[in-house]
């Protein structure tokens, strides 16, 4: 058996929802709760995780815990995970970015620290199918650093998933129903 991560996106916010940019202890919406479940349903029908993690802030731990309820698995909370800090940006909308001056997390900040996570996980967990709920930006960024640009590397939408596979050389990003990325 090969080594296998799947990153989940946490379920709906009102934050997504409204197109603002989150605070860290934001919660899920009753959609978002519903979007778990179901992507919950569509982790122990595809796949066969024996580990479940997830980002410390709350809306990644609420849908782990639904996931959790689901696959039978207990679910732990780990540093490193969580969604880029965007500083003031918090609680504005997407639209009014360029109002504010920038003072949260870099994009190559994000990227060590999401880079840094996974191979963490990969050295944790040899072996294993691991699913991790966790963040858009941080997702992004293991797409960017998979393709080798940050131009092909969307944000998945909540309860979206990516799947990580881990050849000889490099990593393969997966967005099912979509093809591969590869770094090498």
């Amino acid at each position: 058996m090969g080594q296998r991560i799947i990153l989940v996106r946490h379920g709906e916010t009102e934050a997504n929802r409204d197109r603002h940019f989150a605070t860290d202890d934001v919660s899920l919406t009753e959609a978002g709760r519903a979007q778990a479940h179901e992507v919950g349903l569509r982790l122990k029908r595809e796949f066969e995780p024996d580990v479940l993690l997830s980002s410390e802030f709350l809306r990644a731990r609420q849908t782990s815990e639904i996931i959790a309820g689901i696959l039978g698995l207990a679910t732990e909370a780990i540093p490193g995970l969580h969604e880029r800090d965007f500083g003031s940006w918090k609680g504005r909308p997407y639209e009014h970015q360029e109002l504010i001056p920038f003072d949260g997390e870099s994009l190559d900040d994000l990227l060590k620290r999401s880079i840094d996570a996974v191979e963490e996980l990969r050295l944790r967990y040899p072996r294993r199918e691991v699913v991790v709920v966790c963040h858009g930006a941080l997702i992004q960024a293991v797409c960017a650093h998979a393709a080798g640009d940050w131009s092909e590397a969307a944000v998945p939408p909540n309860c979206g998933i990516v799947i990580l596979e881990f050849p000889e050389a490099g990593w393969t990003a997966t967005i099912p129903a979509s093809a591969s990325i590869q770094a090498g």
